[in-house]
Parts: C-alpha cells; structure tokens; sequence
C-alpha cells in the first residue's frame, strides 16, 4: 500500500476553481462525509461529427455517427479514457466473427446512423445504429442498434445494443462480443476485481519492455517501473471471474483525489453460459472489459453459430459504467472499492430498469416469476431426502440436462436456493424454458421434467422438485469434493524462476499464478501420480491437472495417474460403477484401464474433447463433463485393484483434464 500512495503523491494535478466546483457537485461522491447531488440539467450538444452529453457530473462524448467514445470527463480530469490512443480506440463495442471459414475477424460495432432517441430533463438516449447489406462481405451480417443513456444527477452513464440477424442472411459465426474502454495510463494504477484480487499494477510498458514467456499474453516483468513488481508475471487471465461473481470490477487512478472507473453489469441474463461461465475482467492497459460471448475457457462449444437464413434477435445490456472519487481512497483505495460494490448492488436491485427506450428490452410488467423448493434424493447418502441447500438454480433455453453452460443464444435466469432449498426466480422475460439446477456436494446436473411457460404477469409456483443424482451403489471410495472445480487438489507453488503474484489477498487465488502446470514435470520427472486410497490425501497428493510430461525442448508425453484401492468380497456377477466428472477439459482424450494398463483397448474412453484452455488460463474450471462408467465385477479382483487414468494427447503442455470429483461405487442396487 505505500507504493500506492507514492503512486498518488507521483501523479497530483492541479484542479481549477472551476473543475472543483465541478466535481463537489457530483452525485455518490462523499466529500468530507456529506453526500452532494446536483441539479444541472441534462445537455445534448449535436456537433457534425461529435456528440456529448452531459449531466452536471461527467461529459461522455462519442464519434458521429459511428458512435466510439471518444472522451469521459470527470473531477476535473478533462479525459479519462487514453488519449494516446486513436479517438477509435479508446470506448467501444466490438466482435470477433467469421463466415464458418477457419480465419476470424474482428470488427467494430460501427453505425452509418445517428438518431436521437429521448431527450429530455430526466433521460437521454441515443442510437448508433448499422445495417447489414450483402454488398458488406467483411462486415458481419448482423443489426447493430448500439445504445447510450445518461440520467440526471447520476455519476455513470448506461449502454446497450440490439444485436439482430435476419432470415435469408448468410451462415456466421460469433467468437467473441464484447465492450471496451481503454484508460489513461498515467492516471490509473490500481485495479480491483473483488475483495481478494486488488493490487497496484504494472503498466502497459511494463508489459513491452518485459520478456514473452510461453505465449503472448504472459510476460515476466523484467525493468518494470515500479521495482516492486520485477520478476512478477502479468496476464490478463489472472484477472478472469465467474459470471455469477463478476457484477463490478474497474480501476482507481492516482490522481488527488483518487478517481474509480467501474464496469457493473446489473443483471447475468444477456451473458452466455450460465453462472460458472467465467472471462475477463480488467487488464493491464489500463483496459476495463464486459465480455458477453466469447469462447475462452470453453472453446467452440460457446461460440454463436447461425445457420443459413436462422433469425435472432437479442438485447445486450444495459452494463453500467460508475464513476466515483473520495479524497480518503488516497490512503485506502477499498472505499472506492466499497462504494463501486453498494452501487452495483443497487443497479441489480433496480433490474429491469425501466428507463431504456427500445421496445426490445423487455421491463417488468412482461416478465414472471417461477418459485419453488428443491431436494435431492441419494439413498447412500441420507435415508431421507435434504434439502439442496446453496444450489444454482436457473432457467435456461430448451435443452438437456446442463446444456445451460453451453448455451449461446438466449437469455438465462439464474439464482441460489436457501437453506432449506427453497428459491424465486424473478424478472424472468416471457417464454418457454427448461429449469436446471447443480448442487454443491452432488454430481451431476438436475433438470425439470416440464418445460415452463412463463407469461407477463405469471407468477409459476412449481411445489417441491426432487433431483436424483447419478448413483448406482454405496460408495467404496471418492476423491475430491463435487463443486465443478478443482480447486480443493494440490496446488503446487509457481516455478521458483518466478515471483509470486500478490495480491491484496492471495486465499481465493491460488491458482492464479503463472506456470502452475510446469510443475507437474518437476515433482514427477519420470513415475507418473500414483494415489492409494487409503493412504493419500487430495490436498496433498492429487495434482490439480492431469497433464502431460515435458521430456525435451517442445516435446511432451501422455501420462498416466493411478487410483490403487482394495476390494474384499469382489462379486464378478455384479457392476460396479466409476463416476467421473471433469472440471475442466483441454485438446484431451482420457482413457480408463481397470486393471491392466497395457490393454490395447481400454476399458472406457472419453474421446477428443474440450477446448477451454483453462489449465493455461488460470481457470480451475472450464466447461463441466460427468461420465458414469460401468466396470464388471470380472475386472476387479479380491485385495489391490489398480484404476488407470490416460490423457493420451500430448502435444503441447496445456493439453489435459482438470478432475472435479471421482468415486468407485459398489455393485448396483
């Protein structure tokens, strides 16, 4: 924290009569512990080829009528997006898209139109707005209605967009849809993701004077400016969150006083892939992100793929951009923090908000509600049913049991059941869904045996729901804990060429460190894992990836972990069941040997699958598999048993599985 104060006292500036008068009148900026609030009116200023609005608190100016933001003024700072940059980029929304061919693209939501929506005392909305022609072979085939709102006395602005392809447009695909903006590098130093993961950072130069290790987005900081940090690793995907904790997130400048810029999103609803979806956040830059679709952490399974002539439509947002300033937040950065977190809050109390104009986004009075209480039923667990305590429980688009975290193009609804497995989901936009449901301590995924309607005004009570997990048999033996992570195994400490990247708190982020992976081949440089059941603990003895063997430069091998239990009473007429879930799979084919590692066939393959990169992104989880594999009881012989696990593709060091739970089952009943 002293460095960050040295920091602030490096980077002071002078504020005029004038831009002081400016910034004691803003909205939520608590000045010597009083609360001002303005009551300028709101200003529209037209120019040919600017727009800006303005509230009393902040200026947003944008390009016309291709609708970039070009400036944020704000405390008295005439700018806070970089001015270094080309006015193009600095606020944006963009898309990485392609035609189905392997070469994507990218793109900018860039409109050819510029309409005032509202503009009055209270609001103003305005639109920039594209549409596609099939003389635009290298643009996207989509409608692109991209939306600014400013309220009065509010220090943030709000924007959305309408995304639409048409029937009888061509085949496309969507990689990668997000919103950007790019801060002033010599004012903002210091980011928070959440309560652990705050720290000052490096800068972008920082990044380009240090060495590219195994791919670009990681570099060691070798002569960063702030001493501090060298020998550190900086890479965006530390800074990588879950949806569902991954509502407000921004940086703090170092100006006098301290200014924070938050990205909140009020609402997960417009974001693909359920609640354990995770991307990035913030990185160095300084580069505020909200990812909408994107394939990391997932692979193709994630991105849009619209056929020929298929019609979609979807609103994206409104996300919430905060600003906010507190003479005190020099010393301590958190009250930002702390004040960004109440504001969020706020915002997702507020949703659906119903100032936004377009007759697409759909406010409360043509959404419904769907209640209801959740058990599970596990026999070997409890002779009576319990209450699924903690769980997700969400509506999703028709599918099949946990095809919610794959799905990509409608809208999900997501929220948590309380002790006793009651839940609500409210604000849910009309029409027909599946629920699903994933319990902590459970395998599997739960899904409703009906679809649900849900109309404007319906208020769906559903009664008790029953999810039977897979079970087949007692169970003999288990490893780890069914969370969908792995994050309970063995972390091993980053390789020691390395310093450790801290945080403001380092307990939720242990396996945000770089090169984790690396030491798999150091603590097994030839004998591969070997975990005894009864002897072992997961903590200690089970890597938290299974992935391959460096054996020379670019060359690596498959490796093959063994699970050694002992049996008595084997029943060869009985089966036996080896429930296996994945937390996490990357280019990865797992085969499984009962027995017999040299069997030319193996006992169960899982195939080629995954592509979510999460054991080189620091993720500890990916997309969610679970397999329910049937072993004879002539496989299994009275005393030692052996169970080989095999990831067979070894190409590259971040191909393997990240296991979230695994349990041998006795004979069915």
């Amino acid at each position: 924290m002293g460095r960050y104060k040295q920091l602030l006292s490096d980077h002071v500036f002078e504020v005029t009569m004038v831009a002081l008068l400016f910034f004691l009148v803003g909205d939520c900026h608590p000045h010597n512990g009083r609360r001002l609030t303005t009551t300028a009116t709101l200003k529209l200023d037209i120019q040919p080829k600017q727009v800006t609005m303005s509230n009393g608190i902040f200026n947003i100016t944008l390009s016309k009528p291709h609708g970039d933001v070009t400036g944020i003024s704000y405390g008295g700072v005439q700018n806070l997006l970089s001015t270094h940059n080309l006015e193009t980029n600095r606020g944006y929304w963009d898309i990485i898209w392609n035609n189905t061919g392997p070469r994507t693209t990218r793109a900018k939501f860039s409109g050819t139109s510029f309409e005032v929506i509202i503009n009055n005392e209270n609001q103003t909305e305005i639109s920039f707005k594209r549409t596609w022609n099939v003389s635009q072979s290298s643009e996207p085939p989509l409608i692109i209605d991209k939306r600014f709102i400013m309220l009065r006395n509010t220090s943030g602005f709000y924007t959305y967009s309408i995304v639409e392809s048409l029937k009888g447009w061509p085949i496309s695909y969507i990689q990668n849809l997000r919103l950007v903006f790019k801060l002033q590098g010599n004012m903002f130093h210091y980011m928070a993701v959440s309560d652990e993961r705050q720290r000052v950072m490096p800068t972008e130069m920082d990044r380009k004077k240090g060495q590219v290790l195994d791919y670009k987005e990681v570099v060691l900081l070798t002569d960063p400016t702030n001493l501090d940090l060298k020998g550190e690793v900086d890479d965006k995907y530390f800074y990588a969150s879950d949806n569902k904790d991954g509502q407000v997130y921004g940086w703090i400048s170092s100006t006098n006083p301290p200014l924070g810029f938050w990205m909140i999103n009020p609402s997960n609803e417009y974001r693909t892939g359920g609640p354990f979806r995770q991307d990035l956040t913030t990185h160095v830059g300084p580069t505020v992100l909200s990812i909408f679709v994107s394939t990391h952490y997932a692979g193709e399974d994630l991105a849009i793929k619209f056929e020929q002539g298929e019609a979609w439509k979807k609103v994206i947002g409104p996300v919430f951009v905060y600003l906010n300033s507190n003479a005190a937040a020099k010393a301590n950065p958190s009250i930002l923090w702390n004040d960004a977190k109440k504001r969020m809050n706020q915002e997702a109390t507020s949703w659906p908000y119903e100032f936004p104009v377009s007759k697409d986004y759909i406010k409360s009075n043509q959404r419904g509600t769907v209640s209801g209480k959740l058990f599970v039923n596990d026999r070997f667990i409890s002779k009576h049913i319990v209450a699924a305590s903690n769980a997700y429980i969400g509506l999703a688009p028709l599918g099949e049991a946990g095809s919610w975290q794959r799905e990509n193009k409608g809208y999900q609804f997501w929220t948590k059941t309380h002790g006793n497995g009651n839940f609500i989901i409210e604000n849910v936009i009309f029409g027909t869904y599946n629920l699903y449901a994933t319990v902590p301590g459970f395998i599997g995924d739960y899904k409703y045996t009906s679809n649900i309607k849900v109309t404007p005004g319906s208020n769906i009570k559903l009664g008790v729901l029953l999810y039977n997990p897979p079970r087949n048999g007692a169970t003999i033996w288990e490893i780890g804990v069914p969370d969908r992570t792995a994050a309970e195994f063995f972390m091993p400490n980053p390789p020691p060429q390395f310093k450790v990247h801290k945080y403001k708190n380092n307990s939720e982020s242990r396996f945000k460190q770089y090169g984790l992976w690396k030491q798999y081949s150091v603590l097994y440089p030839k004998i591969d894992l070997v975990y005894n059941v009864e002897t072992s603990k997961y903590s200690r003895d089970w890597f938290y990836a299974h992935v391959t063997r460096k054996i020379g430069n670019n060359t690596y091998k498959s490796t093959t972990w063994k699970i050694i239990f002992n049996l008595a009473n084997v029943s060869n007429a009985s089966n036996y069941t080896f429930q296996l879930a994945l937390a996490a799979a990357s280019q990865a084919e797992l085969q499984v040997r009962v027995n017999d590692e040299k069997a030319q066939t193996p006992h169960f393959t899982i195939g080629h699958i995954g592509g979510s990169n999460a054991i080189a992104r620091h993720g500890i989880h990916g997309l969610y598999w679970i397999n329910s594999i049937g072993i004879q009881g002539k496989l299994l012989v009275n005393g030692a048993n052996t169970i080989f696990l095999t990831q067979i593709l070894a190409l590259s060091p971040f191909q393997g599985i990240m296991y979230d739970y695994l349990r041998f089952e006795g004979p069915h009943q």
